[in-house]
């Protein structure tokens, strides 16, 4: 028994170091490739800070693809965890983020400005506070997350029962979206169409301070979930056997849904709605390692979740053409093969070990 404890051990580990690898390759990648083709020695002495290069090359290396791949990890991380815990919390391997409308409620915020306010209310919020337009959807949508994120730990204090949860927080999600349909049939089209390209989702706009703020949230909201792993572990064999363990099933819900609102809310604000990392990854987390332990599971999904975003940022930018894809195209066309790959190997998706 002990020697196959050891050899499971053996072989998570090395499990590990191979997707560290991966993920140094896939960070280098992200950063080598793009519109503009750059030799890759000068992408070493560029990251290296070695002096003698092209500045043109220097400031698309520094201000564009470094902040972008950073970007990237983030959001590999923050999402993937999130789905991670959303399926803990319901016992549901489909479950993400949008099942609480936290998404939703960031979309709503961006909404409230780019829809109700258009270019005047960003041109008067400049000139009084002193904010760029970035600026102003990253707070709107913060906002917005957040609201919901008190409107769902509000009833939860009420709701007991986690199947019942999932159920509130897809109607919430729902009527948050009926309220931004809504702002859009009245809206001029221009406005529109500047709304659904944020909706696509992409990983270039964050840079200085935004990338600061957006690593700083998706740092604290990280800690939480490790730190809450063991609740995590109990949690997931239901409620019962948590309360026997000795948790308090109502404190570690809000801890829960405060480390998802918070990490998924922050990155769709910053990035706009990515789809389908919160789904797969966890998913790819549970099959690769073949365990339940979230001390496990937690560090897997941010690996496996920061490979799969960078690629997809790789394939998104269509090497060798002038052309770029929205992430969130990207995410999905390859996280829903994932996930019905995944559906037909098993005949079925679980959230067990």
């Amino acid at each position: 028994m002990m020697q196959l404890r050891t050899n499971q051990r053996k072989r998570k580990t090395i499990q590990l170091a191979f997707l560290c690898l991966l993920l140094l390759a896939a960070f280098f990648l992200d950063i080598a490739l793009g519109p503009v083709r750059i030799p890759l020695r000068s992408i070493c002495r560029i990251v290296l800070s070695l002096p003698g290069e092209d500045s043109t090359w220097q400031y698309i290396v520094t201000q564009i693809r470094i902040p972008k791949t950073f970007t990237a990890v983030i959001a590999g991380c923050g999402l993937s965890v999130s789905g991670l815990q959303m399926q803990t919390l319901f016992r549901n391997p489909l479950a993400e983020p949008a099942v609480l409308g936290v998404t939703a409620g960031a979309s709503l915020g961006v909404a409230a400005v780019m829809l109700a306010g258009g270019s005047i209310t960003t041109l008067y919020t400049i000139r009084e506070l002193g904010l760029s337009g970035s600026w102003l959807i990253t707070v709107a949508g913060c906002t917005g997350a957040a609201a919901v994120m008190l409107l769902v730990i509000l009833i939860s204090r009420t709701v007991r029962d986690n199947i019942m949860m999932l159920i509130i927080g897809v109607m919430v999600g729902t009527v948050t979206l009926s309220i931004i349909s809504i702002w859009q049939y009245f809206s001029d089209p221009e406005l529109i169409k500047d709304y659904l390209m944020w909706t696509f989702g992409s990983l270039g706009g964050v840079t200085g301070a935004q990338l600061y703020i957006l690593g700083l949230a998706a740092f604290v909201g990280l800690v939480i979930s490790f730190l809450s792993s063991k609740m995590l572990d109990a949690l997931l064999l239901g409620e019962n056997y948590a309360r026997s363990m000795g948790v308090t099933t109502q404190r570690a819900r809000v801890i829960i849904i405060c480390s998802t609102s918070l990490l998924a809310g922050s990155i769709t604000a910053f990035c706009g709605p990515i789809g389908f990392i919160g789904i797969a990854v966890p998913q790819m987390a549970r099959s690769l390692f073949a365990t339940s332990n979230h001390r496990v599971l937690i560090p897997a999904c941010c690996l496996i979740g920061t490979i799969l975003m960078l690629l997809c940022d790789v394939i998104g930018q269509l090497p060798g053409s002038q052309a770029a894809l929205p992430i969130n195209i990207v995410t999905a066309l390859v996280g829903a093969p994932t996930v019905i790959w995944m559906i037909l190997r098993k005949n079925n998706l679980s959230i067990f070990g």
